[in-house]
């Protein structure tokens, strides 16, 4: 046999391999949708997996960082702090990712945050945010000024959510385990951006998570569509004049994405598809795609994993008629938190007087022994299940006050009268995430800990010996 036979044959058994792992009836569909382009489409899953990160510049410079990688890097084209890494490479294990340095997200999931173009100072909303790629990436754009509700019905995964908001050092955001129905009953005409990354059939999963096709089924094509309309419905109650909506999902399904769309449209003509810049490797929405099409759905974004480096996006850039003036503020059923009066909080007062050069702005709320330090835009907490209302201070203890690992990685060392640095490939800095004590002098007191200048967490010197305080849950075998 020739070789050149012998290649013909590998590739079609090949060929053959990738479509048999897959649905029949999404393979129909797709070749149906993508015609000419479906063997590139199929030929896609034997790819490795694109694997990338997000730099957090509310704690690392983005060129700094670059010039300081262990990684090998390569930009993602529609996000500036975004870039591919090598397989070889372990993000995951190194100490920057413990200290919030950078999130691991996969590339294509990068981009709708990326069009919600987020400032700062302005109220957001992630509506589905878990498990909080979007959530920080959105954070991130806001610069800590403003205010930002992540929210996540499934418990679980709200926890999940706070947990990456707290490892991002992220001031400025309320964690919430609600249903869009109940947020939808509290605010009104209020947030200037909303988030809508829906829960879908995730098909962008399929090559990456063997479970994504068992659970698939065209019937949860058609129920992921109801679901997403009602989170529509919401949301779009929820914004404000003149506010920008993202909707997003990782399917391929058209029922899901332009079909999602036009109903959507269709039903609230107060709302248009936004005209916005799309990459090379970016495709159009289509029309024939779906039913009574709305117009503008060219106008939103597919990433095929053919044509991207990545597993796969749909996303929509929506804007709400009309505008509000400069004090507009939106409908808020409960209020403002108003926050406890500073007596109250005297030993996280004198915690930061000995240990803060400078006191963080913002109210100051206890939950029993639990003090937080929430945004002045923070609407009450009454009747609304919250994880994380703002940033976690500490505990208030008898005489004391316990700093929380929340505050150490919201801090950097200019905040801190004491900080001691460890090199990021030390075995010092490894012997701190595994909960060791280490040997120092200096005045005895709270120390912010760091790993080449990024806040890592607290230990407490006294005695030529620094106490370790990394939470015992996050602490990394040697």
């Amino acid at each position: 046999m020739s070789a050149a036979k012998r290649d013909i044959i590998m590739k079609s058994e090949r060929y053959d391999r990738r479509k048999s792992m897959l649905p029949q009836a999404f393979l129909d569909r797709m070749e149906k949708m993508l015609g000419d382009e479906y063997p590139a489409f199929i030929q896609s899953y034997e790819k490795e997996q694109y694997q990338a990160l997000r730099v957090n510049p509310l704690k690392a410079d983005r060129d700094t960082f670059v010039l300081r990688s262990p990684f090998t890097l390569r930009p993602v084209a529609w996000e500036r702090n975004g870039f591919y890494y090598e397989k070889g490479d372990a993000p995951g294990k190194h100490p920057y990712h413990a200290a919030g340095v950078y999130y691991i997200q996969e590339p294509s999931a990068m981009a709708p945050a990326a069009y919600l173009d987020a400032k700062p100072g302005e109220k957001i909303l992630d509506l589905c945010a878990a498990p909080g790629g979007k959530s920080t990436q959105i954070a991130a754009a806001m610069r800590g000024e403003g205010l930002l509700i992540s929210n996540e019905i499934h418990p679980a995964r709200a926890k999940i959510l706070s947990e990456n908001i707290e490892r991002m050092g992220i001031r400025n955001t309320m964690v919430t385990n609600e249903s869009p129905q109940s947020l939808a009953k509290i605010f009104e005409a209020y947030f200037d951006r909303i988030m809508v990354d829906a829960p879908c059939s995730g098909e962008g999963m399929f090559r990456k998570n063997a479970d994504a096709c068992d659970e698939w089924s065209p019937q949860n094509v058609v129920l992921c569509a109801e679901r997403q309309a009602e989170i529509l419905e919401c949301a779009a109650s929820m914004l404000r004049p003149g506010g920008r909506m993202v909707y997003s999902t990782c399917t391929f399904a058209p029922e899901e994405n332009e079909g999602t769309i036009s109903r959507f449209l269709t039903k609230h003509p107060e709302f248009s598809i936004v005209d916005v810049p799309h990459y090379e490797q970016m495709s159009t929405g289509i029309a024939a795609w779906t039913d009574e099409p709305q117009p503008g759905l060219e106008r939103t974004i597919r990433l095929f994993p053919h044509h991207v480096d990545g597993e796969g996006h749909y996303l929509a850039v929506l804007q709400k008629e009309g505008s509000v003036s400069g004090n507009y503020e939106g409908y808020c059923a409960k209020g403002l938190e108003k926050g406890i009066p500073e007596r109250d909080a005297r030993e996280y007062l004198d915690f930061a007087k000995e240990t803060l050069r400078v006191t963080p702005g913002g109210k100051l709320i206890r939950f029993g022994e639990q003090l937080y330090l929430a945004p002045e835009e923070m609407p009450s907490t009454k009747g609304l299940k919250v994880l994380r209302p703002g940033l976690h201070l500490g505990t208030m203890k008898k005489n004391r006050f316990e700093p929380s690992h929340a505050l150490a990685l919201a801090l950097t060392p200019a905040d801190v009268l004491h900080s001691y640095d460890m090199a990021g490939d030390s075995s010092e800095v490894r012997a701190y995430l595994n909960g060791q004590t280490l040997a120092a002098d200096g005045e005895k007191g709270w120390y912010l800990m760091t790993v080449d200048g990024y806040s890592i967490g607290w230990g407490k010197l006294a005695g030529g010996m620094i106490k370790n305080h990394y939470p015992k849950g996050l602490r990394i075998p040697m």
